[in-house]
């Protein structure tokens, strides 16, 4: 899990000054390294990011139609009906049509896929354990509480 030149936020005096006083291009760069490892530790395991955003969301939302699970997880409806294929044909997800509209189908993750959770979790702790490394439990917990702040304003319009 080696940092990529391109990706180094700081190569010392190579790196102009103004630019390392950038937040956007640290967290940027932050940003594109921490999804390049736990990309990379999930396709190990046969999975992708997506395939745990829908496992964690039906698992603890309960079962969803394909547009509420969308709206819910932000994955746009032609890239979620990919996803929930992938998650169909392994057993972690079942299609049912919905008593209310059976137009529509309701989706719902399987006992094989509260399974496959659990492991996608395990493997999303190690990826959170070796990015977090340099940091002590109290800076783990002040860097999410402040990213939250800043995350919370920018959404607010701010």
């Amino acid at each position: 899990m080696e940092t990529t030149d391109e990706t180094r936020f700081d190569r010392g005096e190579e790196t102009p000054e103004r630019l390392k006083r950038q937040f956007s291009r640290l967290v940027g760069m932050t940003a594109t390294q921490t999804r390049r490892v736990a990309g990379e530790a999930l396709r190990a395991v046969g999975a992708h990011k997506d395939h745990f955003v829908v496992l964690a969301t039906l698992a603890e939302a309960g079962p969803a139609s394909q547009a509420a699970l969308s709206g819910r997880t932000r994955i746009y409806k032609s890239d979620l009906v990919s996803v929930l294929n992938d998650l169909a044909d392994a057993g972690w997800v079942r299609r049912s049509p919905d008593p209310a509209d059976r137009r529509r189908n309701v989706i719902t993750v399987t006992e094989d896929g509260r399974r496959r959770l659990d492991e996608l979790d395990h493997v999303l702790d190690g990826v959170n354990e070796h990015i977090m490394a340099p940091l002590g439990p109290d800076e783990r917990t002040q860097l999410f509480a402040l990213l939250g702040r800043v995350n919370a304003h920018l959404d607010d319009g701010s």
